[in-house]
């Protein structure tokens, strides 16, 4: 509508309208003017008073930010049992309570823990036992951090290198669990010496030690004063977690260590009875690295040994695997102090049965082969033929796709060889048949039968089992 149409009363209205909006927006922008003043002068007046704050709690011997922190450190570090709060410990294990009930859980909390050696399986074992609610520990061990070990160690970081591991495990813990009492005693676990009152009133001890013949006293000593024991074995050079296992170290497979422990166990009279942790991996071609020659050449290289009977060269180790070793032990340890002890465990490698029947099963096929009247004894046994079905082949057929078969048997490869564990393969029944009719039978060639990718891996794995036996027949 043109201005000069509007009547005098609409213009005094509009006037009136236009001043209101003006004003109203000056008043705004006034208020909002002095709030940001009065913003800033707050924020200087608090910076003022915090620097004052400071300066005078420093000035009477408070300390600064930095300090303050490090005073409630220690004050973590000096909670006794029942000081701190009950409901922030049950917050923090209500996962465990949850699964293991009120009753285990006290169990649990009032129990008392040992880990001797604490590297890579021990610091992985101590630390679950206390984040699951263990509320004793003692951790022994004479090594110190180095940057090697950050590989595999729980705990460890680049500002522990250089100080013992025990020490570095037990500054941590009191991060994550600050109610807990974590004892350590920086030193070699020997036998006969006051180290064995180290393990005195333990629920449990964990045998974590690198060292054969200190691992052989400790698990002697142990198991003859009615302590219960756990022990590692080998966890260097080992790359497959699903051949990771729980066993009595009477019934322990192709674990070097356990084999040269269960010997001494043996001369100490003591045939089983101690639970353990291994692998079922057969060895590999990783094996100890090598001395320098300079070493060799500065003098007697046993004078390179931190303690007598003390390996000087290096295994190989991948992190992952020492710290399945380690959350193995935790468990079993953890079941049995909640009263739930995992008896029946099952121990994949004892199929002595399984093997018994594929070896008969061999026989049979020997016999047919060579038109045999009776079954003749062969040169391997039910072991050989268990370590070509599980380790070899993964209980799997040797041949594409690689199936697991309902009915496996164990046959010769090759009919012109002698039969040995490098000459056998693993077949389902279809297949058997059909090697028997080809092979046999009509003899064809493997290659004609099976192609030549199918026999060159076949021999790859011939020449896995021939170093396997090397080492077995060596030992």
């Amino acid at each position: 509508m043109p201005l000069q149409n509007l009547s005098t009363r609409q213009t005094i209205f509009l006037t009136a309208a236009a001043t209101a909006i003006a004003t109203s927006s000056l008043i705004l922008s006034y208020q909002a003017l002095r709030r940001e003043q009065r913003t800033t002068k707050l924020k200087k007046q608090v910076g003022e008073d915090v620097e004052e704050w400071e300066r005078s709690r420093a000035g009477s011997g408070i300390g600064t930010p930095e300090e303050k922190i490090e005073r409630i450190m220690k004050k973590e570090r000096e909670w006794k049992k029942g000081e701190f709060d009950e409901g922030l410990i049950r917050e923090q294990l209500t996962r465990n309570y949850n699964f293991l009930g009120e009753e285990s859980m006290e169990k649990v909390r009032n129990s008392y823990v040992v880990v001797v050696g604490c590297g890579g399986v021990g610091s992985w074992c101590a630390l679950m036992l206390l984040r699951s609610g263990v509320g004793r520990l003692l951790l022994i061990d004479f090594d110190l951090t180095t940057l090697s070990s950050l590989n595999r160690h729980a705990c460890a970081t680049l500002e522990d290198v250089g100080t013992p591991k025990a020490i570095a495990m037990q500054k941590y813990f009191k991060k994550v669990a600050p109610w807990a009492q974590v004892d350590v005693q920086v030193g070699l676990w020997r036998k006969g010496s006051e180290a064995e009152s180290w393990l005195e009133g333990a629920d449990w001890v964990v045998d974590a030690i690198d060292n054969l013949e200190t691992k052989a006293d400790l698990l002697t000593h142990c198991h003859k004063n009615g302590m219960k024991v756990f022990a590692s074995m080998g966890a260097g050079a080992k790359q497959d977690p699903t051949r990771v296992q729980i066993a009595d170290i009477s019934n322990t497979y192709e674990d070097p260590l356990a084999r040269s422990v269960r010997r001494k166990l043996r001369i100490n009279g003591i045939p089983g009875g101690i639970p353990v942790v291994y692998s079922t991996e057969v060895p590999s071609e990783i094996k100890l690295l090598p001395l320098p020659e300079e070493e060799f050449q500065r003098g007697a290289v046993k004078e390179l040994q931190a303690f007598d009977d003390f390996r000087v060269r290096i295994l190989p180790v991948l992190g992952p695997l020492p710290a399945i070793f380690g959350l193995n032990i935790a468990t079993y340890i953890l079941m049995d102090l909640a009263g739930k002890t995992l008896e029946d465990y099952a121990e994949i490698k004892n199929r002595k049965k399984m093997y018994q029947s594929l070896e008969k099963g061999l026989m049979k096929y020997e016999k047919d082969l060579k038109g045999l009247k009776e079954m003749e004894r062969l040169p391997i046994n039910s072991e050989d033929v268990g370590f070509v079905f599980d380790d070899l082949y993964a209980g799997r057929s040797s041949i594409p796709p690689y199936e697991i078969p309902s009915k496996p048997t164990v046959l010769r490869w090759d009919k012109t060889r002698a039969l040995d564990v490098d000459n056998l393969v693993v077949l389902g029944m279809k297949d058997n048949k059909r090697h028997h009719e080809l092979c046999y039978k009509e003899g064809k060639s493997l290659e004609e039968v099976y192609g030549k990718e199918v026999v060159d891996g076949i021999n790859r794995k011939s020449a896995q089992a021939r170093r396997v036996m090397s080492w077995r027949r060596d030992e």
